[in-house]
């Protein structure tokens, strides 16, 4: 997994630094979790919507939409798509904008995202569709950003889906305590996170999110469990490179060539 995983930092990079913008710093801290879910863990089909069983997949929802390249990499590299898609991230008339979007038809992608403190509100709605349904094995994976928790519209959602009694939605939380203008804690603070989503309704794992087998354990026990869920995933912002991490200055920031050679060079070491 960490050849994988690695070679999908890479590939983030290269679109970044070829897209001259975007945001390595939430992509990398994501980077792990996404790559166990779509390996190990969701039904998701590579043949997207010519698979026989497409209706019954799970879906996949990033919130934090900004970390697209994320996403995109790891899509490409399950082979949802080609990898030559990657060189024209955020280039006009491209399949792979800056935030995904659904209108452009990429495999893989359920729903356009990005405005922050949305996408759990649409991983409710498309997870009391699946109810209604009467899809029983689907769920509904949301990955969402520490940031972005501090919308209202995300504690407005949390409610309905304790309200719902939504036992097939999971609510993941990319906490790397960090947000585009400094630290999480003194921008407005979320703490105890663990605490609050208890008394929304919801189970709580808090795990490391950037321990594999932790990832993967955890999420099959979700998938499998009866009960509304939350996985609070500890993340570095930047994961991988060592100028990158823990630095609030990488959440949408370009490397320049320089930058990008090192990161490279670390990454294949």
């Amino acid at each position: 997994m960490k050849t994988f995983t690695n070679a999908v930092r890479q590939d983030i990079l290269k679109m970044i630094h070829n897209a001259k913008s975007g945001h390595p710093g939430g992509a990398f801290s994501c980077v792990d979790i996404l790559s166990v879910l779509y390996k190990k863990v969701m039904n998701v089909p590579i043949e997207w919507d010519k698979a026989i069983d497409f209706n019954q997949r799970d879906r996949f929802i990033l919130s934090k939409g900004h970390a697209s390249t994320a996403l995109y990499a790891v899509l490409a590299h399950c082979g949802y798509f080609s990898k030559d898609l990657l060189k024209g991230f955020r280039m006009l008339g491209s399949k792979l904008q800056g935030h995904p979007s659904s209108r452009t038809k990429l495999p893989g992608i359920e729903v356009s995202t990005g405005s922050l403190g949305q996408g759990l509100s649409i991983g409710v709605g498309m997870a009391l569709a699946l109810r209604l349904d009467e899809n029983k094995d689907s769920k509904v994976f949301v990955l969402m950003g520490d940031g972005e928790m501090q919308e209202g519209s995300v504690w407005e959602s949390l409610m309905n889906a304790n309200n719902q009694h939504l036992n097939n939605l999971v609510v993941i939380v990319d906490k790397n305590n960090l947000q585009i203008d400094g630290s999480t804690c003194d921008i407005k603070s979320l703490e105890p996170l663990d605490e609050k989503l208890k008394a929304f309704g919801f189970e709580v794992y808090s795990i490391d999110g950037h321990n594999y087998e932790q990832i993967e354990q955890t999420m099959i026990e979700v998938k499998k469990s009866t009960k509304l869920c939350a996985v609070i995933a500890n993340t570095v912002k930047g994961k991988g490179v060592s100028f990158m991490e823990n630095q609030a200055g990488w959440h949408g920031k370009a490397p320049n060539d320089e930058q990008l050679q090192k990161a490279l060079e670390e990454l294949n070491a």
